[in-house]
């Protein structure tokens, strides 16, 4: 089993995207995804980045995919999705819609945003070409289990979330924009303002949800430190790692080490809690009742 680095889900600035990517070349990870996940209106900024990244990226050895919008609506975004096949890389696909822009019989990858939950869209998928598919990280560890012998029937390589806030939802509205009454399309890029997303919390104070734009996410980081043997065991190719602000590289670290068992779970826990968006952690969809449970608690420092 080895790490993936997924699509950055967040607003950064261009010379964010350039000094993250410099970091990742230097990580111990085997493939990383870029591209724009989940607004459009964002890829202006900083889409001129993506060619050096790749450059430097390959010069390290990773192997390297770009990956779709979460949500095509537009014939704008159409057609920057069938531009994707001219970069020569591996095309991630996040909205199954991208499919109409792939000729039959090229290889692509299926990223956690489809929704991949049995074998036969698992084998179907494979039939179209996937390769590579990235499961929802809604899954009990008893259904990846089913999911990568069935990947293995048909050649495709199943990876897991490992690290990272979960996305859960896209919408067709802009939360941000909405917050700061403001209209979708004069956004003026407020979720930039919050680089891990921003928290929603309930009437009654507890933490609920996170928000990015139009994205929903979990108000904690979901964190697989506990079962890396469990899904090795599984026969789970890839642990997916979401990029985050702070030292992501050292996190990268921290789960390679975990993986080769020179790092405790316990340890991992209390290296990379001070730095997860949300002060917290959860891994509740791999064996608890609710995604939202954290099998083994730890209070941050």
């Amino acid at each position: 089993m080895d790490l993936t680095v997924g699509p950055n889900q967040f607003f950064w600035t261009a010379a964010q995207v350039r000094d993250f990517y410099e970091s990742v070349a230097k990580a111990p990870v085997a493939r990383v995804v870029l591209g724009e996940l989940i607004c459009s209106k964002r890829m202006s900024f900083w889409t001129d980045q993506i060619p050096g990244a790749v450059e430097v990226l390959q010069r390290a050895g990773k192997d390297v995919a770009i990956s779709t919008l979460a949500l095509i609506t537009l014939k704008r975004e159409r057609k920057q999705t069938a531009d994707l096949l001219d970069m020569g890389l591996p095309i991630e696909v996040n909205d199954i819609s991208a499919l109409q822009q792939i000729p039959a019989g090229t290889p692509f990858w299926v990223g956690p945003l489809v929704n991949v939950y049995n074998e036969g869209t698992l084998r179907w998928l494979a039939k179209r070409g996937a390769t590579r598919i990235c499961l929802p990280p809604e899954m009990p560890l008893a259904s990846i289990a089913t999911m990568v012998k069935a990947g293995a029937e048909v050649g495709v390589a199943v990876e897991v979330w490992g690290h990272g806030r979960l996305p859960l939802a896209i919408s067709g509205r802009c939360y941000h924009a909405r917050l700061h009454d403001r209209a979708k399309d004069n956004c003026q890029f407020v979720c930039g303002e919050d680089a891990d997303g921003r928290e929603v919390d309930t009437l009654d104070g507890q933490p609920f949800l996170a928000v990015n734009g139009v994205q929903t996410l979990s108000a904690s980081t979901a964190c697989m430190a506990w079962h890396t043997e469990a899904l090795a065991a599984a026969g789970v190719a890839s642990l997916r790692l979401s990029p985050q602000t702070g030292h992501f590289a050292d996190l990268c670290q921290g789960y390679a080490d975990r993986i080769a068992g020179q790092i405790s779970a316990g340890d991992l826990v209390a290296q990379l809690l001070p730095e997860a968006p949300g002060g917290r952690f959860s891994d509740g969809f791999l064996m608890g009742p609710s995604g939202a449970d954290w099998s083994h608690p730890i209070e941050a420092a």
